[in-house]
């Protein structure tokens, strides 16, 4: 996958007669694909499913997924207008090698990038970067308040996506709460939003959102119904948007006991998460 050119500005086809119009929009770390820690597989070591890696990196298996979650993945994006959507750099996605018919969308950078066979939409780049330069404050504010704020005891590294949004990786043990929370109330009224989610922070202009995204994606496909779901609180905009969504029962929605009238909040944690959550995905566009 090219990630790194950007694709002529050229209007989409509008969906074909008997496409499918139902529009599956889903995050991918751990909402659909899993870290081995993350995998949290509950049963006796012998009756564990069989896994399939859909990620290396540094020459390392990282991301998987169970062959029934997989099998299921198959049918949802064969099936309906499967659009990955994640946080994740373009560069980060192109690690991924999901089952199934390769996605013609997918949505990159928190909604920065929106992919069309495997290139960005340079017509999308523009009108999110205005919206964020009208709205924002900008990226080097926000950078040196971390910089200045954050502890070396904990910090172990910070990085930029994208040139959108920043993030740093932290040793979670000695992280303090009150930082975290002092660190959003800062960020709020300069246009940012602030996340934890496992071992990384997340500074992202308010603007950036996957919820934006995955509507321009429908617009262009003609999709008449949206389905979504995701873990975290970079996800909620996205489950909000959606005609239904679900949450899995772990991650940072279900910590924070979040919830929405059309939003199914799941018992099932890890990997067992994402088989059902690919079952209802099915199960709702056959309605």
């Amino acid at each position: 996958m090219n990630t790194d050119t950007t694709a002529p500005a050229t209007p989409d086809a509008p969906a074909a007669a008997g496409a499918p119009t139902t529009l599956v929009a889903s995050d991918l770390d751990r909402t659909l694909i899993y870290s081995a820690a993350s995998l949290d597989l509950p049963m006796p070591d012998a009756e564990a499913p069989r896994l399939l890696c859909v990620e290396v990196y540094g020459h390392k298996p990282l991301s998987y997924l169970t062959e029934t979650a997989a099998a299921l993945l198959t049918e949802v994006a064969t099936s309906t207008v499967f659009v990955p959507t994640t946080t994740r750099t373009r560069e980060q996605y192109g690690r991924i090698h999901l089952p199934g018919p390769v996605p013609r969308y997918a949505i990159c950078a928190n909604g920065g990038h929106i992919l069309v066979d495997g290139v960005s939409d340079p017509d999308w780049q523009r009108q999110v970067a205005g919206r964020i330069a009208a709205e924002c404050a900008p990226l080097t504010e926000i950078r040196a308040h971390l910089a200045t704020t954050a502890d070396p005891a904990w910090l172990l590294k910070e990085r930029v996506a994208e040139d959108l949004f920043a993030y740093l990786v932290v040793e979670r043990s000695l992280l303090p709460e009150e930082w975290v929370k002092e660190l959003a109330a800062w960020a709020r009224p300069r246009g940012w939003t602030v996340s934890l989610q496992g071992r990384k922070i997340y500074a992202v202009p308010a603007p950036l959102t996957k919820s934006a995204a995955m509507h321009e994606v429908a617009r262009r496909t003609g999709a008449t119904r949206t389905l979504a779901a995701g873990d975290s609180l970079l996800d909620a905009d996205l489950l909000l948007a959606a005609d239904l969504a679900w949450r899995p029962g772990h991650g940072e929605l279900a910590d924070e006991g979040w919830r929405a009238p059309h939003v199914v909040a799941l018992e099932e944690r890890g990997g067992l998460a994402g088989e059902e959550i690919l079952r209802r995905f099915l199960a709702a566009s056959a309605a």
